[in-house]
């Protein structure tokens, strides 16, 4: 309970006594802003388990520049635009579904990454961990400038494209009508979720940061109706989750990025819980209110 006895000392000292806290903060509040953005997206469109792809499609691209020397940043965008290409690719010249385009694909980029990391080249590269789960507590400097570009480019291509993206969302027919190109717009969307995650994937790992793009969004559309308010509740909504799961992590001594990605889960499940408490409570009142309209009906007809 030392949150509640102590607050300086576990709300506040952290950072200001260690310089790599700090850092981890400014790294995962960018992370927020940036995922929370193209989430917010990817939750109203349905596009979550292609997100989920992307998260992990990428793991190839990283672990084949790490071992032979690349930038890791640029192999996965390179496997993520592949991920893009591919999903295009198939559903151009096969029958096949968009879902099934993306599981068959999510399953390839999976397996070759797992055969890359086996193999004897990447065997026993302990480092490759980092990009799994993630190295927020080792982020520097040029880490964070690269994340503030990414997290620039996603909110500014986002606000130019708010109007084409909102219609394509909820009626992808009347967009086309209107001359928005949606698959113009979707293909843009494509490419904010790639950078989301590339910008993303150092501070709480490829495998995890699938939780900062989706949690944090979907608990802010439990709560608010307004496409706007629901991308700033989640950044709100994932800034605390980050805030709290870097301090466990730090008074803990747990993994920070899989904390941080817990907290946005337990926010999500407490805010489920909370609103269907409220929602079963207010169903008699609800109920009671229809009753009493519909009597004086009743009289009349009588």
């Amino acid at each position: 309970m030392e949150f509640l006895t102590e607050p300086i000392a576990w709300w506040v000292d952290p950072f200001v006594d260690n310089t790599f806290m700090r850092n981890a903060l400014w790294a995962a509040l960018l992370a927020v802003l940036t995922t929370s953005v193209v989430g917010t997206w990817v939750v109203l469109r349905g596009m979550t388990f292609l997100g989920d792809a992307f998260a992990h499609g990428v793991l190839p691209g990283i672990a084949l520049a790490y071992i032979i020397g690349f930038s890791t940043t640029i192999g996965a965008l390179g496997a993520a635009l592949l991920i893009v290409g591919g999903i295009h690719l198939i559903r151009s010249f096969s029958p096949l579904s968009e879902e099934t385009s993306i599981g068959v694909l999510f399953v390839g980029f999976l397996a070759l990454a797992v055969v890359i990391m086996s193999s004897g080249a990447g065997a026993y590269s302990g480092d490759l961990t980092r990009f799994l789960f993630g190295a927020i507590t080792g982020i520097d400097n040029d880490d964070l400038r690269r994340q503030a570009i990414a997290a620039a480019i996603s909110v500014g291509t986002t606000v130019l494209l708010h109007r084409a993206l909102f219609v394509a969302t909820f009626d992808e027919a009347q967009a086309q009508l209107a001359g928005m190109r949606p698959k113009l717009a979707h293909a843009a969307l494509l490419t904010l979720l790639a950078i989301a995650i590339v910008s993303s994937f150092e501070a709480v790992g490829s495998l995890l940061v699938f939780a900062f793009l989706v949690a944090p969004a979907a608990t802010a559309s439990l709560l608010v109706r307004r496409v706007p308010r629901i991308m700033m509740t989640a950044v709100g909504l994932g800034a605390v989750a980050a805030l709290v799961g870097l301090l466990v992590s730090y008074h803990h001594d747990t993994a920070a990025g899989a904390t941080m990605a817990l907290a946005t889960v337990v926010m999500l499940l407490m805010t489920l819980l909370v609103t269907g408490v409220i929602r079963a409570l207010r169903r008699p009142s609800d109920q009671a209110t229809e009753a009493a309209q519909d009597e004086p009906a009743h009289d009349h007809a009588a």
